[in-house]
């Protein structure tokens, strides 16, 4: 693991202005710079360069980041040879890698486990070109020599402890077992894991092998066979061939996810780049997150068969409250005789993606699979429907997706909309402002060109309790100072916006970070991915001073106090109304009330600006 030290200096040394032009043309555009971006196609420049904040965001495609990022994006690069070429450009030499604290206890328990994959990796590769029967296989699916290179495809020979040749301490190498490459039975003997199978290796976003998937040559079963969780793999977080499409994805501007490794990479074989697989499990809300951070178009394409539609539903469930105005979500079924590999073998790569635009976006798919369910002929029938459609409603995240979709239940179910949105617990909301900018802690719009240029959240859409969150977070990643004085009110709540924060401070404090650059990174991180960017796009078009954020972040903490005044004030309001007050709680009440003016008094007063 590079140190955390080392990739700061890096970051502090390097201009990202000057990184992205050694690539993209910007030009001058208020106190950023624009280009077409360089990850989707484009007419109208809408990325964006911050010299001040050494950030980059896609207004269109939401590509974000830091230099080191841009570098592994724009390249295709690992995440160590990303800092190696940039180091390099200023002189600085990479130093020898420092184990993370996970890292550190597995070394202290044994060898690096990423080390021992590597090397597996390798040897399984060398094995390939030595058997004339997995070379047969592959070139019996249509695969060439050149795309089973790109994904370092192997062969695990037909041998009990094969993995003894490139691991002579077969016996006793820890990291053999915690790897998952070798099975050691109760009674300490060990055996391969995987034994003639062809191994597709499974690769982290930074390039580096974290698992093994072996399909079986031939009869046999299981059909495919998994590394098992390790401290480096967890299957419900990582996708087969993400490593490899990151590029395509950005160039088609969509992602299919497919059910099988050899689905992935008959795609890629012909000219389809832009798939990935889920790793043998359902597909889980880090999948959906970690792909929308890549792209705004998510197509599942699953077997038309009673299977396939059952996992297209759960993936559909688990999209729900991952949904945003500007992401597509849609759903391929192929004819039950087909899987992707075989479809795109056949009919070749025009009819594959002639497929694709027939895709159905996912409020038909949810539309059509409710109906199947139920006879809309009757009442029952129909009552039925609002009853299934309920949990799928209230988990739809976007408030105009979710509108939609009432007015679609409402009228399929013969129902008014208003009654539809009572049974489903669903508030219905009023006519929204038009424009579109960061609010307040009060909903109130701040000033500024950024906050006029640049679309950020519709005022009425948030609860108090939210937009207040939001507010502190903006404040914090624009001036990190701020952070520690963020009220336990703020830091105590529910919603997403205050788990993000409270998270962001503590990162703050333990890391001791004065960078909005770092934060940002950070964020982009996190599974959140809509506030992410959200928050990218109202960052990268503010131009407040920082003294100017310090001022409304003051106004802020007045308002905080002026609420809990107005809380206690109201609360001796409606024990007035009850029994009457003490002489005690009179006095408190008309204190209160005292206390409320001056700080309204002292919001409307012209503060200096230091």
């Amino acid at each position: 693991m590079i140190p955390d030290s080392f990739k700061q200096d890096l970051l502090n040394r390097v201009d990202i202005v000057d990184i992205v032009e050694r690539y993209v043309p910007l030009k001058k555009s208020g106190t950023n710079l624009s280009a077409c971006c360089p990850f989707h196609s484009e007419k109208t420049p809408s990325f964006t360069v911050s010299p001040t904040k050494q950030f980059y965001h896609c207004f269109g495609c939401q590509a974000s980041g830091n230099a080191i990022t841009f570098v592994m994006e724009y390249q295709g690069l690992g995440y160590v040879e990303a800092v190696r070429e940039l180091a390099e450009s200023v002189g600085m030499t990479l130093p020898e890698f420092q184990p993370s604290k996970k890292e550190a206890q597995l070394r202290d328990e044994g060898p690096d486990l990423t080390a021992a994959l590597e090397r597996a990796a390798a040897f399984y590769r060398e094995q390939l070109k030595a058997s004339p029967k997995a070379i047969d296989y592959l070139k019996g699916r249509g695969l060439t020599g050149q795309i089973a290179a790109r994904f370092g495809i192997g062969y695990a020979p037909d041998d009990w402890q094969g993995l003894q040749k490139p691991f002579p301490d077969y016996a006793k190498d820890k990291s053999l077992v915690d790897s998952g490459l070798v099975i050691q039975n109760e009674e300490g003997r060990r055996y391969d894991r995987f034994r003639d199978r062809v191994m597709f290796p499974i690769l982290n976003q930074r390039g580096a092998v974290i698992g093994f998937g072996g399909r079986v040559i031939g009869a046999g079963e299981p059909k495919y066979l998994n590394s098992p969780e390790t401290p480096l793999f967890e299957k419900g977080r990582e996708l087969y061939g993400l490593s490899q499409a990151r590029i395509p994805i950005r160039e088609s501007g969509r992602v299919i996810v497919v059910e099988g490794y050899m689905d992935v990479v008959a795609l890629a074989q012909h000219g389809v780049g832009y798939a990935v697989a889920t790793l043998g499990t359902a597909t889980s809300a880090t999948h959906v997150s970690k792909l929308l951070r890549q792209t705004d178009e998510v197509v599942f394409c699953f077997d038309g068969d009673a299977a396939g539609r059952r996992a297209a539903w759960h993936a559909l469930e688990v999209c729900l409250p991952l949904l945003a105005d500007r992401k597509t979500m849609r759903f391929l079924f192929l004819p039950p005789e087909h899987d992707p590999d075989s479809f795109v073998r056949e009919h070749g790569k025009d009819m594959f993606e002639a497929k694709l635009r027939e895709a159905w976006p996912l409020s038909k798919f949810m539309l059509e699979e409710l109906k199947s369910r139920v006879d809309t002929a009757t009442p029952e029938g129909r009552a039925r429907l609002v009853h299934e459609a309920k949990p799928l409603l209230k988990q739809i995240a976007t408030p105009v997706m979710q509108f939609q979709m009432l007015k679609e239940i409402a009228h399929i179910s013969n129902m008014q909309l208003e009654a539809v949105a009572a049974e489903c617990g669903i508030a219905l909301r009023g006519s929204r402002p038009s424009a579109r900018h960061f609010t307040g802690p009060e909903g109130r719009a701040n000033g500024g060109q950024g906050a006029e240029q640049r679309p950020y959240q519709e005022k009425g859409s948030l609860s108090p309790e939210r937009r207040r969150a939001r507010a502190f977070l903006r404040y914090a990643l624009l001036v990190p100072s701020l952070a520690e004085k963020v009220p336990e009110e703020v830091l105590d709540g529910q919603s997403p916006e205050a788990k993000v924060l409270t998270l962001m401070v503590r990162h703050i404090a333990e890391k001791d970070l004065t960078a909005t650059r770092d934060l940002l990174d950070w964020l982009h991180e996190q599974p959140e991915a809509e506030l992410a960017r959200s928050l990218s796009e109202e960052i990268m078009g503010t131009t407040f001073a920082d003294n100017d954020i310090e001022v409304e972040f003051n106004k802020a903490l007045e308002q905080i106090e002026e609420f809990r005044y107005e809380n206690q004030i109201r609360e001796l309001e409606a024990k007035d109304k009850r029994e009457g007050l003490s002489s005690d709680e009179a006095r408190t009440y008309q204190s209160l009330i005292l206390e409320k003016i001056r700080l309204q008094e002292q919001r409307k007063a012209p503060r200096p600006v230091v």
